[in-house]
This record gives structure tokens, C-alpha cells and sequence, in this order.
């Protein structure tokens, strides 16, 4: 990664606000080629909406947001999004590879593509998730883990150049979390793509995170995973005491308030230690 090489996704001084409510504001990053960062905070505080803006979906308040140097747009193939894990209803009757195409024509009007090398595309990225030996299969009757290796692949069929992610580990086992994970920091290792991954858990993903985002009520916080997940930072983030632990290669955070134990960006140590 060049140093020099402009940044796919910039921000500056953003701002997002819903009538007197401020989600986020003077928000200022820039991701390179390559960079992997976990937006962090609890539930309520603009995670998803600081993708919907990337996205071109919600607009900012004040500021500027550029991905590849222009303005975000709705449709826009140079980014690849991943929603969060939703199980389909079993009887419904899409096969898994219909289910990526929808990356690629399901915005288009008209016929689908049926071209050979948009076939070949499509069997591409199936390969690329390790779905090809379900390509045919009714998306209902797989699991919650191969449902989204399939998300993954409508994302990638685009080839994005950036590749935004919505708590695609939800709901998932772990063995699961750790597949999906590792097919995502594929994907930026292989092509350079800056990936903006929100979650509540950040261990999962934790080896791959060069920096975190945190959001909290207003206000953020952005750096390396040891300069953001301190005791210092997030109680000065929350306005409460918070103590972060660290225990081999994960990490807990326990309010000192309410005794609450949670993996960092998990909802039940803030907002007074309200739990869902």
C-alpha cells in the first residue's frame, strides 16, 4: 500500500443529523488500498448509518464523504456492501447462484445477463467463497453460514473496489464467524480493498482490524486496536468507568458501574448497562 496513493473512502468533517439529534459530527478518516477498520458502539449510535452515507443512501448534514475521490452514489458498482445475516424462508424457491447474480443485474431492468463471461464471473466468486458445491441449492435450505458465503459473493461480483460489511457475523456460530471473516480479509489481501466492517464483537475479527472506529452518543474515537480499547479511552468515550481486560488474544469490557461483562462494542455495558 502506497502511502501516497489517494484514498478510496474519505471523510471530512461529517456530520450526520436526525432533526435535534447529532448521530455524528466532525468526523474526519481516510482509508488506503488495503486498510480493514471496524466501526464500534453501541446499538443507535450511526454504525449502519455511517454506511448508508457511503452508500449514497443518507445524506451528510454537513461535511464531505468521496469514495474513489467522487461523491457516493446509489448503485454504484465500485462498492460492494454485505448486509447482516437474515435467514431465508425455506420454501423460497431462488437458488443460491440466482441469489448472487442479484449482484451483478438484480437493479437492471430487462432480461438477466447471460453472457459467458458473466457466467464465468459468477462461477468465479462462487468458487472464490467455497459455494460451488451448493450453487443449485434452494438458499433456504442452507445454513446461516452458507447463506452468507453467498452475500459475500453478490458483493464480490461486482469487483468492488471498496467493501463495506453490516455485522455480517451475526446469528452465526463460531466456526462460521471465522470463516466469513477470513473470506473477507481474502479479499482485501488479494485486491488491495479497504473493507468497513461494523460489529458489536471485535474479537472475531480482531486479527485482521488495523484501526477501529468508535462511536459513542455523539461522540468518536479512532486508532490502532491498542489505542482505542484502553480503560482511559472508552471511559472517557462513555462518561462512566469502564475497564478493559485483556485475556490472551481477546478482549472484555466490564463497566465498573454495573459489573457487566462484554466483548467491546456490545451494547450491555453502556446506556447504564442496559442490556436488549
Amino acid at each position: 500500500m502506497s502511502p501516497l496513493s489517494p484514498p478510496l473512502v474519505e471523510l471530512r468533517e461529517a456530520a450526520v443529523r436526525l432533526g435535534t439529534r447529532t448521530l455524528w459530527s466532525d468526523l474526519t478518516l481516510s482509508l488506503q488500498s488495503g486498510e480493514f477498520l471496524a466501526v464500534l458502539g453501541p446499538n443507535g449510535v450511526g454504525k449502519t448509518t455511517l454506511l448508508k452515507v457511503l452508500l449514497g443512501l443518507v445524506p451528510l448534514s454537513s461535511g464531505e464523504v468521496l469514495t474513489n475521490g467522487s461523491p457516493p452514489r446509489r448503485g454504484n458498482d465500485e462498492v460492494g456492501y454485505i448486509p447482516q445475516q437474515r435467514a431465508f424462508d425455506q420454501g423460497l424457491p431462488i437458488r443460491a447462484r440466482d441469489l448472487v447474480r442479484f449482484g451483478l443485474d438484480g437493479h437492471r431492468w430487462g432480461l438477466p445477463l447471460h453472457s459467458r463471461a458473466y457466467r464465468q464471473r459468477l462461477d468465479q466468486v462462487m468458487e472464490a467463497v467455497g459455494a460451488t458445491s451448493y450453487a443449485n441449492a434452494p438458499v433456504g435450505l442452507l445454513s446461516g453460514g452458507e447463506q452468507q458465503r453467498l452475500r459475500i459473493a453478490q458483493a464480490l461480483l461486482g469487483d468492488p473496489l471498496v467493501l463495506l460489511c453490516d455485522e455480517p457475523l451475526l446469528a452465526l456460530d463460531l466456526a462460521s464467524q471465522d470463516a466469513v471473516a477470513e473470506l473477507i480479509d481474502q479479499r482485501r489481501r488479494s485486491h488491495g480493498t479497504p473493507v468497513v466492517f461494523v460489529t458489536h464483537e471485535v474479537n472475531p475479527v480482531l486479527p485482521y482490524v488495523d484501526r477501529i472506529l468508535y462511536l459513542v452518543r455523539g461522540r468518536w474515537a479512532i486508532g490502532t486496536p491498542t489505542e482505542i480499547l484502553t480503560s482511559e479511552r472508552l471511559s472517557s468515550l462513555y462518561g462512566i468507568p469502564v475497564d478493559v481486560i485483556k485475556v490472551r488474544d481477546r478482549f472484555i469490557v466490564l463497566s465498573a458501574e454495573h459489573s457487566t461483562s462484554t466483548e467491546p462494542g456490545s451494547h450491555a455495558h453502556h446506556d447504564k448497562g442496559q442490556s436488549r
